[in-house]
């Protein structure tokens, strides 16, 4: 199956002449592109790592216009070695080098006056630590910050007009498009000519390391390095009850496991193991059954339990750390205390078998709902996904809230979040047409317990949002309505709000924080 080839990956594909020759398994190095088989035929592939195993010596490789989760370690007997291969250029890997140097220098740092440091006080002593400590923080950005200025200066120098403003507000809401992973910083453009606003662009016209660092998010569970993204795969393969898994991404185990050509996790208490021995041993006393937590939902066919993450940080430690082999840019992987999860199970005669899960901040400032949403692979596209998002909703008219994920949503998640919001939002609309009612996006939004800019972003992509005769229409096309029709003939799976047995939990200031 071939898919659309993985960013930050150019060599592989690259038109650019490179030496070829012969390698053989203790020449072939890291950059070389050899021919690997996959599922039976050759395809090109990027070496991007090599490592020793119990085995023998792997290759991890990065298959030509294959997806980023598709890249895996291979054995030597999987390597053509009696076609040539390309080997890396060393003059541009050198001039890579050199450019890489440039770019990490860091740049003179304008030293604060003496008035400056007595107004910052302590405050300026949290900074400094956090400046110490590994942080999501590109030194280049630093470099660029002249360039950024000289841009915010001229823009401020240009003359505002208010009711052009106005208008372009409007079109820039309509050109959107169906991308709901709008981040706060594309939201500004809606802020008003206000004395606040005007002063938060003259603070932004000058730039300051430290203020920079209050801006980015120290609470959820979203990647914050880009380096973090890029790394290479560590676990070959996962024996969890009675499926093998291939992990797609990185995950932070620990690096002995890095060696071991399959690691066993426990699918009830989901505890690691490197050797089938002590595994075996562990399942001979291991007595959980299901996920340490209360049941909130049961129906024929699936189980939620409710699972506090101060209260059971290891279970939740390797829930994150399993789900993190599945999910790019997350990063919650330690402190799960103020994250509660909400586990999705199937039950037979064995137990509560783990399907998916979502997690979520106990006390969220962006009003997120889902902080994490992972459906396992060996149960994906079955419908289990759209009951995860359902759950996370129904949980959000219960508190009375509006809810949303935490963007940006990795590729699968914003697929299943627009189908979920497209389905509900139009089987909505062809009620209100029906009974021949009015609606607007806020009603929408409040018997859905979406935020308005999902609500929006949906109809903007459906192509459902017109302007006519001086106002905002919602018109469903008729393939829409087609769509619905054969959907109802399908058969889905949905939750039950009457069984939900919960109540939004309390918490004190100390349970809903970071423990660290």
């Amino acid at each position: 199956m071939s898919l659309v080839g993985s960013k930050g990956n150019p060599t592989v594909g690259n038109d650019t002449p490179k030496q070829k020759g012969k390698a053989t398994p203790d020449t072939l190095k890291v950059g070389c592109i050899a021919w690997v088989k996959k599922d039976g035929q050759p395809r090109r592939a990027e070496i991007l790592s090599i490592k020793e195993t119990k085995s023998g010596r792997q290759f991890y490789c990065n298959y030509d216009n294959f997806n980023k989760r598709l890249d895996e370690w291979v054995p030597v007997a999987r390597i053509d070695f009696d076609q040539e291969v390309d080997w890396p250029n060393p003059e541009k890997d050198k001039q890579k080098e050199k450019q890489a140097k440039k770019t990490t220098v860091a740049p003179k740092r304008a030293q604060p006056s003496k008035n400056s440091r007595k107004k910052v006080g302590k405050r300026e002593q949290s900074v400094a630590s956090e400046g110490q400590t590994p942080h999501p923080w590109s030194e280049f950005t630093e470099a660029q910050a002249q360039a950024q200025q000289q841009q915010q200066q001229q823009q401020q120098q240009k003359p505002q007009r208010k009711s052009e403003d106005v208008d372009d507000k409007a079109v820039a809401s309509l050109e959107v498009g169906g991308t709901p992973g709008v981040g706060p910083d594309e939201m500004e453009i809606d802020e008003d000519e206000t004395p606040a606003g005007l002063a938060k662009k003259e603070r932004a016209s000058s730039f300051s390391r430290e203020e920079e660092i209050e801006k980015l998010r120290t609470s959820g569970s979203m990647t914050q390095n880009p380096a973090e993204i890029s790394r290479i795969r560590n676990i070959s393969k996962v024996e969890f009850g009675r499926y093998v898994l291939f992990p797609w991404y990185f995950s932070p185990y620990p690096e002995i496991f890095g060696q071991e050509d399959s690691i066993f996790i426990c699918e009830f208490c989901l505890s690691y193991y490197g050797d089938l021995k002590s595994f075996t041993r562990h399942r001979q006393k291991c007595t959980l059954q299901h996920p340490p937590g209360n049941e909130i939902y049961r129906d024929d066919f699936v189980s939620f339990f409710e699972i506090d993450g101060r209260r059971q940080r290891t279970w939740c430690r390797n829930l994150c750390l399993l789900c993190k082999m599945f999910l790019d840019h997350k990063t919650l992987y330690y402190d799960v205390d103020p994250f509660l999860f909400y586990v999705m199970t199937t039950r037979d005669e064995r137990g509560c078998h783990v399907i998916g899960f979502f997690s979520k901040e106990k006390e969220s400032t962006d009003g997120y709902n889902v902080a994490c949403i992972l459906t396992l692979p060996q149960y994906q596209r079955k419908g289990y996904g759209r009951l995860l998002i359902q759950f996370s909703y129904e949980l959000s008219k219960i508190e009375g809230k509006l809810g949303s994920p935490e963007k940006p949503l990795s590729d699968l998640g914003l697929l299943s979040y627009r189908q979920y919001w497209s389905e509900n939002i139009i089987e909505l609309l062809m009620g209100y047409s029906e009974r021949e009612e009015k609606c607007t996006i806020e009603g929408i939004a409040s018997h859905l317990a979406m935020t308005t800019q999902d609500v929006e972003h949906t109809l903007q992509a459906l192509k459902m949002q017109v302007y006519h005769k001086g106002e905002h229409k919602i018109v469903v096309p008729e393939k829409l309505r087609l769509q619905r029709e054969k959907a109802k003939l399908k058969q889905k799976r949905v939750i039950d709000a009457a069984r939900i047995q919960w109540k939004p939990p309390v918490f004190t200031a100390s349970s809903r924080t970071w423990g660290w």
